[in-house]
């Protein structure tokens, strides 16, 4: 009689509280509306109706959950310039179907994109790095449509990168719902752009 097969073990179901996502959104909520620096894991495992020990199964740190809602709002933001630009070859469209993809996920969406924009490399000193390099690579995408516009020779395309993005980034104090709409802020910023320094 041949040998009995070892009984597989049973697949493993997903566990009951494995709620990354809920966390994420929480947290991106949190730190929106109560800043980084105030916003407690005991804040977040509140809002996300579990114990603080079981959040620490998911994050060691609060810095830890920082770096991945940090990170999920680069890649929301990305994804949103990404679908912008997608079909576009003229330079100075592409620019400005990308400030409109910026300005619609930041003025538009998430929590994530206020905390990308609001929480600065320097509120959380243990993972300044990571957020730099997340915001930095965020940013290429910009400095590859600047690097293909048409400018007068002498232009200064890092410099007019930080303004255009700063600009972008600092609308989200003063918009206010229905008065403009971002793609007619993104139109206007590039407009004014290009005609000082289009060659």
């Amino acid at each position: 009689m041949p040998a009995a097969r070892p009984r597989r073990a049973a697949a493993r179901a997903p566990r009951a509280d494995n709620r990354l996502a809920l966390i994420l959104d929480e947290a991106a909520r949190l730190f929106r509306e109560k800043g980084y620096a105030a916003a407690s894991m005991r804040d977040i495992a509140a809002a996300a109706d579990m114990l603080p020990g079981s959040l620490y199964y998911h994050f060691a740190s609060k810095e830890a959950l920082l770096v991945a809602v940090y990170a999920e709002g680069v890649r929301r933001i990305s994804e949103a310039v990404a679908r912008a630009i997608a079909g576009r070859h003229d330079p100075w469209s592409r620019l400005e179907a990308g400030c409109v993809g910026h300005l619609e996920a930041l003025l538009q969406e998430s929590d994530y994109a206020q905390v990308v924009i609001r929480v600065r490399p320097s509120d959380a000193p243990a993972v300044a790095a990571e957020l730099v390099r997340l915001r930095d690579g965020y940013e290429a995408v910009f400095r590859v449509l600047i690097d293909a516009l048409p400018l007068n020779r002498g232009a200064d395309r890092r410099a007019l990168r930080l303004m255009l993005v700063g600009a972008l980034n600092w609308s989200q104090t003063w918009y206010r719902e229905g008065r403009e709409k971002p793609r007619d802020i993104a139109r206007t910023f590039v407009r004014l752009l290009r005609t000082q320094l289009e060659s």
